[in-house]
Parts: structure tokens; sequence; C-alpha cells
């Protein structure tokens, strides 16, 4: 996959980067995954915005990923294909009992390329095995946190963990992040790197690709009203006038501290501050 670094035909086209998705074998996604995805614009069952600029964009439909990848023994890669909700490509495999499903595709997985889903002595990209049958050293994605739950770390675009070490029931993972993350070795892990590595190198060009996205605009507290917002008000440009950046809820922001979850502290071995 490489960038395309367009001509300056138009304002939004002078500064626009993006993929030219040389990585994607298949235009149409399988129908037999899709499922509907409604639009909600940020609002809740009252109506209510609870989060704020989101609306519009372009329609879409979700694709159901496998993000477990239960189903034991081999399965043969079909294509690469591009997923409008996430950032990653995902790839669509077929089972020996003919069973198809889409996974998060690792960078470098090739068609045609046979993946396991079970322990194995082959640690080759895409192979999906617990984490206590994988060598110290090795670079994986799609990492659970509770055996059997499915993968909920390491899953956008160009990201990757490593494991560093086994002890006690236990396997030392560091991610992306930095943090030093001890998880339980019943949880399964896929071998590689996420797929897509030049997404953090695209520029949009336009406010308009941002519109298509689903996102709105964001107005500044600054230029807002003291009664919209604790940084509003004042004569001309002026200051935030406060300790420190607050939230229109009057919140503490940018940098503050959130982590609630002492549960799990435990087994944080290093904080990615």
């Amino acid at each position: 996959m490489a960038l395309k670094v367009h001509k300056s035909t138009s304002p939004g086209r002078r500064d626009s980067v993006s993929t030219d998705f040389s990585d994607i074998t298949k235009s149409k996604p399988e129908k037999s995954l899709l499922a509907p995805l409604l639009k909600k614009g940020g609002r809740n069952n009252r109506g209510r915005i609870t989060v704020r600029h989101r609306g519009g964009g372009h329609k879409r439909r979700y694709r159901i990923i496998d993000f477990d990848r239960r189903k034991n023994g081999q399965a043969e890669v079909l294509s690469i294909e591009y997923d409008p909700n996430r950032t990653a490509r995902i790839s669509l495999v077929r089972y020996e009992d003919g069973q198809k499903s889409y996974i998060v595709a690792p960078n470098n997985l090739k068609i045609g390329q046979k993946i396991i889903n079970d322990s194995s002595e082959s640690y080759q990209i895409g192979n999906s095995m617990y984490l206590s049958d994988i060598p110290t050293g090795t670079l994986v994605h799609n990492i659970e946190i509770n055996p059997g739950k499915g993968g909920q770390l390491v899953k956008s675009a160009g990201t990757v963990a490593q494991v560093m070490a086994h002890e006690g029931g236990y396997t030392l993972i560091r991610l992306p992040s930095g943090e030093m993350r001890r998880i339980i070795n019943k949880c399964k892990a896929t071998i590689g790197q996420v797929s897509n590595l030049d997404h953090k190198n695209q520029k949009l060009g336009k406010a308009g690709r941002n519109r298509h996205r689903g996102r709105r605009p964001t107005v500044r507290g600054s230029v807002m009203s003291p009664a919209a917002h604790p940084h509003g008000g004042g004569e001309g440009r002026s200051g935030i006038g406060m300790p420190g950046p607050k939230t229109p809820w009057g919140k503490p922001a940018l940098g503050a501290r959130t982590r609630r979850n002492k549960r799990s502290n435990s087994l944080i071995l290093r904080r990615r501050r």
C-alpha cells in the first residue's frame, strides 16, 4: 500500500494525501456478513445530544468481524477488503467446512494463505493462539483481556504489541502506548501487525471529507459566551482565565486523569505516561 499525493487542482485538493487502495483485492463485501448500522447522530433515546460533533456522513453497513477466533482449524484467505467502520483493513477467510468470516487483516497477509485458529508450532502472520503458546519477542495484535470475550486491544491501523515474558499464569505485554500490562495467558492474540500502516499519514485536505465521515464542526470554547462555556466571555480574544482547561460542564479537560478501574491496577506494571 502507498500514499497518493493529489495535484492542487482546487484548494481542497492542494493538501490532500490519501491511500491508493492498492492492497484492496475485492470491492464488494460478503452479503452474508453484513448488518444494518443505524445513525443516531450522538443522541440518546430521548433525542438529547449526549455525544457532540456527530451527525450526517455517508451511509454504511456494518461488517461482522470475528474478534474471538474460537472456531478451531485452518482457514484460507480469500480477499483483503476496505471497511468504512474501522481504520484497519479486513480479510475474508473461509474454513474447511465452507464457513466464511471477517477478521482484522494483519500487515503482509497474502491471498490464498492458510491461517490457523488453534495452538500450533507455526507462528506465521494471521495465526490466532493462546498467549501461553506464543514465544517471547513475538509481535501480536487483537488481544483479549478476558478469556473468550474476543479481542479488545490493539486493533486499529498500524498498531502492534509485543510479548515480553510469561510468569505465573500471566503474560507480560508491551502495548503500543508503552504501557506494560499483565494479561491472563489463556487469552488469545493474533500474530503480526495490523494492516494499513499509512493511515496516520493521510491528510483529508478539506472540511467536506470530515463531514463524509459523520463528524460535525467543533467550536472553540473561548469564542462562546460565558453562559455556554467556562472559557467564554471577555473583550476580544482572551485566555481561559482559570487554573486549567475545562469541558463545557466545568470538568477538567486536556490531560486530567479519569481512570476509575482500581481492580486491574495490580496488572499494570508500567503506565503509558
